[in-house]
């Protein structure tokens, strides 16, 4: 089998993954760097399917989709990519299933998400629906802040910044959050990310450590891996 590796940079995860694949005698890697390629709408690459693992968001979405047009599998596909990669509509996948997640509000002008915010009770977190690593986030305590960061985000004019996705913020994580990882139906692993300063991601510092996967987290993992299988019937 000839596996495409879709990438950009080659972190510390894709040497483990590039590692681990040379258990497998029979699949033949073949590397694809997004930085290089081209397509030509017609002529489908020679791989049997492709791992996606590219940096850039809107880079890997159009790479999958052009990938699938062209018939070749890819993992994770388009479409759970595409609900994955956005804040909104994983939101929306998890409260169509009923798995509990924070409060949330979307607005689409300044106006009514001041509105959203003073519903929801100071303080809130601001988020842009489509990003990673902890990047652009704000805590917002009050009206005074909330007006100066939507008038920033309003100049700067950017489809990024026009979509306001609001939560209500977790004080109660004892400085740290969990990140799960579900294969098939099963969590397999989960790790603390913990930091002094509330926003908890490892790009902006935070630490890691081991989580147990018990039967509660576990099953909430699961739950929330399986919202989206659903909307797709997967």
């Amino acid at each position: 089998m000839r596996v495409g590796f879709l990438h950009s940079l080659i972190r510390k995860d894709e040497k483990l993954l590039l590692e681990a694949f040379k258990s497998f005698p029979n699949a033949e890697l073949v590397m694809l760097d997004d930085r290089k390629l081209t397509f030509d709408l017609r002529t489908a690459p020679e791989v049997d399917v492709i791992l996606e693992r590219s940096i850039n968001h809107s880079r890997a979405m159009h790479a999958l989709h052009l990938y699938e047009a062209l018939g070749v599998p890819c993992v994770n596909t388009y479409d759970v990519s595409r609900i994955c990669g956005d804040k909104l509509l994983t939101s929306v996948a998890l409260n169509e299933a009923g798995v509990a997640q924070p409060e949330v509000r979307v607005a689409f002008t300044e106006n009514s998400a001041i509105d959203a915010m003073e519903e929801l009770g100071y303080p809130v977190v601001l988020k842009p629906a489509v990003g990673s690593w902890g990047r652009l986030l704000s805590k917002v305590n009050d009206r005074d802040a909330a007006e100066s960061i939507l008038e920033h985000k309003t100049v700067l004019g950017s489809y990024h910044h026009s979509i306001f996705y609001i939560q209500k913020y977790v004080a109660k994580k004892s400085g740290r959050d969990i990140r799960s990882f579900v294969v098939g139906d099963e969590c397999i692993a989960a790790i603390y990310r913990e930091s002094e300063h509330w926003i908890t991601n490892t790009a902006r510092g935070g630490r890691t450590d081991r989580c147990e996967v018990d039967g509660e987290l576990g099953e909430l993992a699961v739950a929330a891996a399986r919202a989206v299988k659903t909307i797709f019937k997967l």
